[in-house]
């Protein structure tokens, strides 16, 4: 199978991760479906959309021939059978949580047509935990678009011991015509490469803040203006979600049982009460309603 075979791709989940991967889709040439089980996400998602896409025809980053064009490929709808009937590719967007994952993908295995590329977006589970659920692992890859997508220029593509040479091949061209660039992962492991290396920065500066050397405002300060760092590792927590965080922590240390892989209590405390970051309007910092401005 080729991209001009893909002509359909189905996103399944709407939140910040899904509607804008959704929109990279449909500004690719793909007619596109985002799935969602709550109308309220769906609506969520296209009103965001519309804001984004109004702006990039306003700076000139599109134009408005192609905003309408974009649209005209993007439908939403809250039937997972149909979104998946027809899918070329699909590519999964859900909450972060091993079991969620598994039961949407064990649902997909019913409705898709049997030459379907299976996709997830997860940040830290490779897809061979996930493949088990269908009959299909060897067109099942993982595709991790960074937040924001329609920002970040970077899918982490990883394929298990299973994935098939084609459906890497596929996974990399789509990638490209949705304008981003794909990387090849041949070798499995768990939270890939950026969100490994991010997370040794993120767990010595929770350590720091913890052991009562800094406050997050300082090490975050520190690591703006020493090492050249856009944002701090708070902030990041902040704009990527906390809740988001939480739940890598728990897949890794349920992989490992390693101590340090555990959620640190500070992370759980905000979990617990709410403060998810900008998307709830406050997490180590609070936005007072700011929102994200990401595009």
């Amino acid at each position: 199978m080729s991209t001009n075979k893909i002509q359909s791709i189905s996103v399944i989940g709407a939140g910040q991760m899904g509607h804008q991967i959704a929109m990279l889709a449909a500004l690719g040439g793909f007619n596109t479906v985002l799935q969602d089980v709550q109308d309220t996400a769906l609506q969520s998602a296209k009103e965001k959309l519309e804001a984004i896409m109004n702006k990039w025809v306003q700076k000139g980053k599109l134009s408005e021939d192609s905003r309408l064009a974009a649209f005209t490929r993007l439908q939403f709808t809250t039937d997972l059978n149909k979104a998946a009937s027809n899918a070329d590719l699909i590519i999964e967007a859900v909450v972060e949580k091993i079991e969620v994952k598994q039961e949407v993908f064990a649902k997909l295995e019913q409705f898709a047509p049997a030459n379907t590329i299976f996709a997830t977006n997860s940040s830290t589970i490779v897809n061979s935990l996930l493949s088990g659920v269908t009959n299909r692992p060897d067109k099942f890859i993982n595709m991790h678009f960074f937040f924001p997508p329609l920002v970040m220029d970077c899918v982490e593509v990883v394929m298990s011991d299973q994935t098939s040479e084609e459906t890497a091949k596929l996974a990399l061209e789509v990638t490209e015509k949705m304008n981003r660039t794909g990387i090849l992962l041949r070798k499995e492991i768990s939270g890939f490469v950026a969100n490994r290396i991010l997370g040794a920065l993120q767990r010595e500066a929770l350590y720091l803040y913890e052991e009562g050397i800094a406050d997050y405002k300082d090490i975050d300060l520190i690591c703006r203006k020493a090492l050249s760092h856009p944002i701090g590792p708070f902030e990041l927590m902040d704009l990527s979600g906390i809740d988001v965080g939480y739940y890598v922590m728990q897949q890794r240390y349920k992989e490992t049982g390693d101590p340090e892989d555990k959620p640190n209590a500070c992370i759980e405390e905000k979990v617990k009460q709410g403060n998810l970051g900008r998307k709830t309007g406050k997490g180590w910092y609070d936005y007072k309603n700011q929102g994200v401005k990401n595009v």
